[in-house]
């Protein structure tokens, strides 16, 4: 007879999925303003990239970044607690380790959508923030998704 530990069910009941296609962008239709977490100043950095792209659609962009001032004409804020208006996402440029804290602020604030970019994936922080009633899209990029699946947005 084989056993198999409590926390072997709880991994394999709740692995991490992303919304639908749809979903997504509905999300997007719906998200107005984007606080892009670890947004970089510097242009040739995918942050800055997908960040003036969003503001091409129409998003305004709220960069969150300690030790700036400004990026793409905005004012920069070091922390999401330090933005002290309600944001509608937060899109995620940093590495993985960072993501629980970030979920944590989330959590705090009530921000209820958080995108996690490319290459960005930490399942238990993502399948946390979903617990907590926050809907998730990991490893997926904004602009990327913003283009192909609703590009009427």
């Amino acid at each position: 007879m084989v056993y198999y530990s409590h926390s072997f069910f709880l991994e394999t009941d709740m692995a991490f999925n992303n919304p639908s296609p749809e979903d997504i962008c509905c999300l997007l239709r719906e998200s107005h303003t984007v606080a892009v977490v670890g947004l970089s100043p510097n242009t040739a950095r995918p942050s800055f990239n997908v960040a003036r792209a969003l503001q091409g659609f129409g998003h305004r962009i709220v960069p969150v970044r300690p030790l700036i001032e400004e990026v793409l004409g905005e004012k920069a804020y070091a922390d999401l607690e330090s933005i002290p208006f309600a944001v509608d996402i937060v899109d995620v440029f940093r590495a993985p380790e960072h993501v629980p804290a970030i979920v944590d602020s989330c959590i705090k604030l009530g921000i209820k959508k958080l995108w996690l970019q490319d290459g960005v994936v930490n399942e238990e922080a993502a399948l946390r923030a979903q617990q907590a009633g926050i809907t998730v899209v990991m490893d997926r990029c904004m602009f990327r998704d913003h283009t192909q699946l609703c590009a009427d947005v």
